[in-house]
């Protein structure tokens, strides 16, 4: 399924987070992919990418659901996520899967090959340099631990983030640090990620930034449900948002948010 010369056809999994608690997150993407010349689809068939099943060792749950994204993906040149958590399951995890099952190996391998992280995608594929809009707001960027350990991302938002008008960017001490939630981790452990993500809410205040931005929303969520228990003004959004010029909705965890 080619796109016109020049215009790669995507398909976009907006993931189940995005889906049930931050669907501008997955319009954001959509309005990023089409400036960068790309025609988007989103599949009505696709749920969840088998993340949570392989990670609690449901395998062969994962699997199954893991084969269905495989097949509904094969007709794009590219598929895009706006999560480095879920882009990992499908470019690392998912050939673990799938090692010495012949022809779904070798599936499995090309999904690999052709997916990417949102931010990613724009910068290296896409070779976006600028991002024309103005936000006048100091942030800090928490680099989720899939998106930094398992693709390397760490530059792209930070350079698609300096591109933007009136923008100023600072660090947050421990940025590499975990934030805690971790998926199951957060559940198993309660006690060890409550102080993980208390760690970081301090880190988060001492940079002086008002807006904490970040590519993974499970990561974002967790961070702004603590942020809001402490009584923190510091806004919590997903960076599409921010890229896209997607501002209208209340940040994540914000009294407005809880009473919608």
């Amino acid at each position: 399924m080619p796109g016109a010369a020049g215009s790669p056809n995507v398909l976009l999994l907006p993931t189940c987070l995005v889906d049930m608690f931050r669907p501008v997150v997955g319009f954001s993407a959509v309005d990023l992919l089409q400036r960068a010349g790309c025609q988007v689809a989103v599949s009505r068939n696709l749920s969840c990418c088998g993340q949570p099943a392989y990670n609690s060792g449901a395998r062969s749950l994962a699997v199954r659901l893991a084969k269905r994204v495989i097949a509904e993906s094969e007709p794009y040149e590219f598929v895009v996520l706006p999560s480095g958590s879920c882009a990992g399951m499908l470019r690392r995890h998912y050939l673990g899967l799938f090692a010495g099952h012949g022809d779904w190996e070798s599936r499995a391998r090309a999904l690999a090959e052709k997916t990417f992280e949102l931010v990613s995608f724009l910068i290296d594929v896409r070779k976006v340099e600028k991002i024309d809009l103005k936000f006048s707001r100091q942030v800090t960027y928490h680099d989720s631990c899939s998106g930094l350990r398992e693709l390397g991302l760490w530059a792209q938002p930070r350079a698609l983030l300096r591109s933007i008008a009136a923008l100023s960017l600072v660090e947050t001490a421990g940025g590499e640090v975990c934030c805690g939630f971790g998926g199951l981790f957060c559940v198993k452990y309660p006690e060890i990620s409550d102080r993980m993500v208390s760690d970081k809410c301090a880190a988060v205040a001492a940079s002086g930034a008002k807006v904490l931005l970040g590519a993974d929303l499970g990561c974002l969520v967790n961070i702004a449900g603590k942020l809001s228990r402490l009584g923190s003004e510091v806004e919590v959004r997903h960076v599409a948002e921010v890229l896209a010029g997607r501002l209208t909705e209340p940040p994540l965890c914000s009294d407005s948010m809880a009473e919608q």
